[in-house]
């Protein structure tokens, strides 16, 4: 399978993005390279365009099983398993979504919710008042959390993103009109260059001379009246 320059861009790309999320490198790539893909590839062929080892293909595609990111699929007149994943960026983020859900969310929200309960039904330590208050907090905001994201996976895809577009534009009624920038003020003019380098050679420079009469001192000689 020949790569374009395009494609090689976007799959090695993915698999920084990849690493940055916590998600090993080779994993993304082969996503990446399943989300372009056409049609569905076997493991070979992900070895030869990628140029990776099957061990490492094979325990990635496990991974990407795992995360329901790749699914097996067949071909008449072919023994072999081939892959693919979703074309959907939506459906890719619902994946997403839902096994970190399962993943973190879920044992977070069972370790709140028993915790919460137990302090219900036996007295608690008068110094873990505080803390079941703290932890009450935070269940109440991952349980709205997630029943959000329950209502969201209900819709479909199209509704969801005309959902998304109108809240952004209520949100811009909301704040208003967007306020233009205030003017740049003029920078402040700064003195003749020449004129700090006199001065700064002759301190004495452009301050009046005490030897010599001031304007409309009479001169010695004159007639007073």
């Amino acid at each position: 399978m020949q790569l374009s320059p395009l494609q090689e861009k976007f799959i090695l790309h993915w698999g920084e993005m990849g690493s940055r999320w916590g998600v090993n490198r080779t994993v993304a790539q082969i996503h990446a390279l399943l989300f372009l893909s056409e049609r569905a590839i076997t493991a070979d062929e992900i070895c030869e365009t990628l140029s990776l080892a099957r061990s490492n293909v094979s325990t990635s595609l496990k991974e990407l099983q795992g995360w329901n990111l790749a699914r097996v699929t067949h071909v008449l007149g072919d023994r072999r398993d081939h892959f693919e994943t979703y074309k959907d960026v939506w459906d890719i983020f619902r994946a997403v979504v839902q096994e970190r859900r399962r993943r973190e969310i879920e044992p977070t929200l069972s370790m709140l919710r028993s915790s919460v309960l137990d302090s219900a039904s036996h007295p608690a330590d008068p110094r873990d008042q505080r803390t079941l208050e703290r932890m009450r907090e935070v269940l109440d905001f991952m349980e709205t959390g997630t029943s959000w994201i329950d209502e969201m996976n209900r819709l479909d895809p199209k509704t969801l993103i005309k959902l998304l577009k109108m809240g952004a534009r209520i949100q811009q009624y909301v704040r208003g009109p967007v306020k233009p920038l205030p003017p740049a003020q003029a920078p402040p003019v700064e003195p003749y260059a020449g004129a700090v380098a006199d001065l700064e050679a002759d301190p004495e420079a452009g301050q009046p001379d005490a030897r010599q009469p001031e304007a409309g001192r009479a001169r010695a000689g004159d007639d007073p009246s």
